[in-house]
């Protein structure tokens, strides 16, 4: 009798237990690796797709000849930071030396020769790193030579590096700090310029590099090729 009553009430745990356990399947839905056969999915896409073309597909400019990026020096290195640098400063004056400095790793793309779209820019600086203004003392300057030297060029305008030493246009004894034009990015310290941690002063624009670029671009029709040395 006690073995009976054992038994049952081991059955009866059983069953409280087994009222616990659910089992769920999920019906198995095949993924295309091109994503045909999901016309649902094309249908909320398709505008996006039909959009973001038109926008990169607008004609921005030419280009004469092949940009391309290459340390020391190089014709798009040259063409990024002159842009950068007229579109911030043509309807400005100031009373200290101005010059620009990018970075080369910031230059994602090279421009070919023949007809500029829209999507070519994006390719060139994808990045919406904002245009900042840096001032820094003169005593600034070796440290700035002394990296370009070790990383053997960055973008330069309206300056160059010759003999180890660091020129910048109108600059003269009588100039205690100058201004550099950059990025947001490298004027955090960003690729280890870590010289513009010893600003003095800081001023962030809206525009983004990528949108100066495009309107100095569109300006010019024909982009403007240099090829002095600004590393020497």
């Amino acid at each position: 009798m006690n073995k009976l009553i054992w038994i049952l009430c081991l059955g009866a745990s059983l069953v409280a237990c087994s009222s616990h356990l659910v089992l769920h399947q999920n019906a198995i839905v095949p993924v295309s690796k091109d994503g045909v056969g999901v016309p649902e999915t094309e249908q909320i896409i398709k505008p996006y797709r039909d959009s973001m073309s038109k926008v990169m597909n607008i004609h921005v400019g030419n280009s004469p000849v092949n940009f391309i990026v290459e340390r020391p020096t190089s014709n798009l290195m040259n063409w990024v930071a002159d842009a950068l640098f007229t579109n911030q400063t043509k309807t400005i004056r100031l009373s200290q030396p101005v010059f620009c400095l990018l970075n080369f790793g910031g230059i994602r793309s090279t421009i070919n020769k023949g007809e500029i779209l829209m999507g070519d820019m994006f390719k060139l600086m994808p990045f919406d790193n904002l245009i900042t203004w840096v001032e820094v003392p003169v005593e600034v300057l070796p440290e700035i030579a002394a990296f370009l030297l070790k990383t053997g060029g960055e973008p330069l305008a309206n300056a160059y590096l010759e003999n180890g030493q660091l020129n910048v246009n109108g600059l003269d004894q009588s100039h205690t700090h100058v201004w550099i034009i950059t990025s947001d990015y490298l004027a955090n310290g960003g690729d280890n310029m870590l010289f513009f941690k010893k600003g003095t002063n800081y001023t962030k624009h809206t525009k983004t590099l990528r949108d100066a670029l495009i309107e100095e671009a569109m300006f010019q029709g024909d982009l403007m090729e240099t090829t002095d040395k600004r590393i020497r």
